[in-house]
Formats: structure tokens, C-alpha cells, sequence
């Protein structure tokens, strides 16, 4: 199999369960009976223990499940410069079931200098060995669409072409800050472009007085922008989720409304596309995709539940997707993490690990 991201075939898309002496770990720093540095030696056994987990399943490439964070994006946002996280009255809502209250807000000019998550991802470059280690963060287009313009300070940004300058300026500088560190294979986590296939997310879009068609242009043009000159040797691959919380769901509806302009010019290395639903659509939206040149990592394993897929079900399904665009630009993973915050979703680590060894053998098979 070839060793060059995402061409692994098989993949996994970053965050998991949360193990119970984790939890216990991080409740306890919390109510302030254990230190900050008491909590990261506990993160830091935890973390090799998964990589380890990892790779005893088969996997070429390892994440640190996500484990030093609550939330897949918030704990990112927060180290930012110009950002300032705060408590609301409500959280997000989900299909039947809200998230803590929690949200982030843009005070200051923006900017990526000293993050923790750097010295994050040095560490679980070190334990990696042989396999790749992988990082995930928050795509620059969620940290506006969270909270639209009414989340960004208007002394600070009165025009937000001004404010997406220095977005797309952030993540250059992000991107940079981890390849210096060592990242070869950078994974940026995106609902928004989900969201913007959902007809009642851009009614609710359209409401709050912005246009979904020219938002989905500008987030295109800030992705790219961040990604102009980044280092040949680095492979960045996109997330798209349609929301995994407790194993719940925020929007619906198949790519077409976004694929031309998603799959056709956003110039990432590899799509990571949630497909273990109907509510994800067919695979026609793929025929956009440019041929050679991008890989397209099909999420046809569920991690909302612990239901083992049928292989034959899954391979079918990857011949599928193949009409629309060449099987060599195909791999398999999971439609999304197994634990987006650290609540975690509805099924035992002992499933999880089941799922992924899955991935692999499919793959395995496959190619």
C-alpha cells in the first residue's frame, strides 16, 4: 500500500471515545484537586495508549483522538489571538439533544502565535514510531459561520473583507506553526459546507440576513487563500460533517448545491465525505472531483453507532462511488470521529475499535 497520505486507503477521521480514567482525570482538574501538569501526564498515557490501539488494528497513520480537547473546534478557536470563548444561555442544537452552552467570539485581530495545540502534536509525533501522525483542526470557515458577523467586533473588523483577510492569514501561519513542528498530514474539520446543502440550515442562513451562495464563494476563496504556498510535502485533507454530537446530527441533504465549487475548486489534497446515510445523498456530486489529482476518503462506517457494517455492503457501495470518480482516488474511513466532544457518542470503545479494524480490512481487500 502506499506510504503518502491520504492513500493509505485506510483512514481514520480523528477524535475518540474518551476513556473513563480520562474523564475522571480532567473532572478532577476541573474541581482543582489534581494540576494542570497531573492532567497532562495522565492525557500523555492515555494518548499512547490509543496510538499503540491504533496500530494494532492496522492503521498506517495515528491521531491523538482529540483527547486534550472538550470540543472538536472551541478548544482550537480559544488559542487563537483576537478570540475569546464565553458562556451562553444555549447550546447548539442538535437533532433532539443540545451541547453545553458554549461559544466563541472575535475580539481582536486574529492571529496564530504560541498555540498549545503545536506542543500537542510534537508530542504524539514522538510516540508515533513508524506511522504517520496525523492533526486535526477546525477549518477557518467554521470560526465565522458559528456566529456570523454579530460574533465579531465591529471596532476591530467594521469590514469583514478586512476580517477574512486575516482569517485566511491565520491559517497560513497555522499551517506553517505545525509543519515546523514536524505535521505531514493536516486534517481541517468542516460543518459549515454541510450546513450549506441543508435547506433549513440556509433559510436559517438567509435569516439572519446573509446569502448561503456568496458565503460558500467567500469560504472557498479564504481556504485557498490559507493554502496558497503551503510546503509540497504536506498533505491537508478536508472534513465535511453534517454534526456529531452524542451520536446526533444537525443537517441533511446530498453535496450537488456545493460540489461544483467545493470538489471543483477548493484546493485540498483529500475530501473526507460523510456518506453513511441518506442524508449525505448519492455519490453523483464526486463526478466534480478532479480527476488524478485529489483523493476522496468515502465515510460509508458509521461512528454513531455500534452496528458492524456488512463488508460485501460497504465494497458495493465503494464500486459505486467509483463511476463517478477513479477507484485510485478512493480510500475508506468512518463518516466522522467517535467522540467530536468529549461526551463521546452512543456506542463502547470495544465497538469503536471493531469499526476501525473494519476499515482496514475492507480496505485491505479493496485495493
Amino acid at each position: 500500500m502506499p506510504r503518502t497520505p491520504p492513500a493509505f486507503r485506510a483512514d481514520v477521521v480523528g477524535s475518540l471515545l474518551r476513556p473513563a480514567a480520562l474523564k475522571q482525570a480532567r473532572q478532577q482538574h476541573l474541581n482543582g484537586d489534581i494540576s494542570a501538569s497531573q492532567l497532562r501526564e495522565i492525557e500523555d498515557n492515555e494518548i499512547r495508549h490509543i496510538v499503540a490501539k491504533q496500530q494494532e488494528v492496522g492503521l498506517q497513520l495515528v491521531t491523538d483522538g482529540e483527547f486534550r480537547r472538550a470540543w472538536w473546534h472551541f478548544d482550537f478557536f480559544e488559542g487563537l489571538e483576537g478570540v475569546e470563548g464565553y458562556d451562553v444561555e444555549q447550546g447548539i442544537q442538535f437533532n433532539g439533544v443540545q451541547t453545553r452552552a458554549r461559544s466563541i467570539k472575535v475580539v481582536g485581530k486574529l492571529g496564530f502565535r504560541s498555540h498549545p495545540m503545536v506542543e500537542d502534536f510534537r508530542f504524539l509525533q514522538s510516540i508515533a514510531g513508524n506511522s504517520v501522525a496525523k492533526m486535526t483542526i477546525p477549518s477557518p470557515s467554521v470560526l465565522h459561520f458559528r456566529g456570523g458577523r454579530n460574533a465579531i467586533d465591529k471596532r476591530v473588523y467594521p469590514d469583514l473583507s478586512a476580517y477574512f483577510d486575516d482569517l485566511a492569514q491565520t491559517y497560513r501561519d497555522a499551517i506553517q506553526g505545525f509543519y515546523d513542528a514536524g505535521c505531514r498530514y493536516l486534517q481541517l474539520d468542516d460543518t459549515v459546507w454541510a450546513y450549506l446543502c441543508s435547506d433549513d440550515q440556509k433559510r436559517q442562513i438567509r435569516e439572519r440576513g446573509e446569502d448561503p451562495e456568496q458565503l460558500a464563494q467567500i469560504y472557498a476563496q479564504v481556504l485557498n487563500k490559507a493554502l496558497a504556498g503551503k510546503p509540497a510535502d504536506l498533505t491537508i485533507g478536508l472534513h465535511v460533517c453534517r454534526g456529531n454530537f452524542r451520536s446526533t446530527w444537525i443537517s441533511e441533504g446530498g453535496y450537488e448545491p456545493v460540489a461544483k465549487i467545493l470538489f471543483g475548486e477548493v484546493n485540498v489534497d483529500a475530501f473526507f465525505l460523510e456518506y453513511d446515510t441518506e442524508r449525505a445523498g448519492g455519490f453523483g456530486p464526486l463526478r466534480f472531483i478532479k480527476p488524478g489529482q485529489q483523493q476522496v476518503v468515502l465515510g460509508l462506517i458509521t461512528s454513531k453507532n455500534g452496528t458492524l457494517e456488512q463488508p460485501q455492503a460497504v465494497k458495493e457501495r465503494i464500486a459505486e462511488a467509483a463511476k463517478f470518480v477513479d477507484i485510485e482516488q478512493l480510500c475508506l474511513s468512518p463518516q466522522c470521529g467517535f467522540a467530536s466532544t468529549e461526551e463521546g457518542n452512543s456506542l463502547t470503545e470495544q465497538d469503536q475499535w471493531k469499526k476501525l479494524k473494519l476499515v482496514v480490512d475492507i480496505a485491505n481487500d479493496v485495493w
